[in-house]
């Protein structure tokens, strides 16, 4: 195991979407999707991702308030990624913004069989409730 990834960001833009990954402090990976997500980002994210899934366990919180949707491709591509990495995953937040994201995240906790590993948000004071209290703990 090597060690744990520098606090940074990482983001990338694309006629559709935006994704963008941080790391607010050791341990929490915050990635924010807008738009819709139809591939155009490629491997860059799983690659940056890859940093946090070598160095040790983290919290994995994304939000996708804003987010239209994603391909059945890009949603297959995150399940596989985060179903083969799921021993590095302590806990796995995922807001959501709309009818349709929130059966893609649900398809995605299921077919990956995360349980209650994963917590979907429909509630975004309960999403960054969580996110503040998770930086809390790592802070202190």
């Amino acid at each position: 195991m090597s060690n744990p990834p520098r606090i940074s960001e990482m983001t990338w833009d694309a006629p559709n979407s935006s994704l963008s990954l941080r790391r607010p402090v050791p341990g929490v990976v915050v990635i924010t999707v807008a738009g819709t997500d139809i591939g155009e980002h490629g491997d860059g994210p799983f690659e940056e991702l890859m940093q946090d899934v070598r160095g040790g366990a983290f919290d994995l919180f994304v939000d996708a308030r804003a987010s239209r949707g994603v391909t059945i491709e890009v949603s297959a591509e995150w399940t596989r990624f985060l179903g083969k990495h799921r021993e590095a995953l302590r806990s796995f937040h995922m807001l959501t913004g709309s009818r349709f994201v929130q059966l893609t995240a649900t398809f995605v906790r299921n077919f990956a069989q995360f349980g209650e590993l994963m917590r979907i948000y429909t509630d975004a004071a309960a999403f960054d409730d969580e996110l503040s209290a998770r930086l809390r703990r790592s802070r202190s």
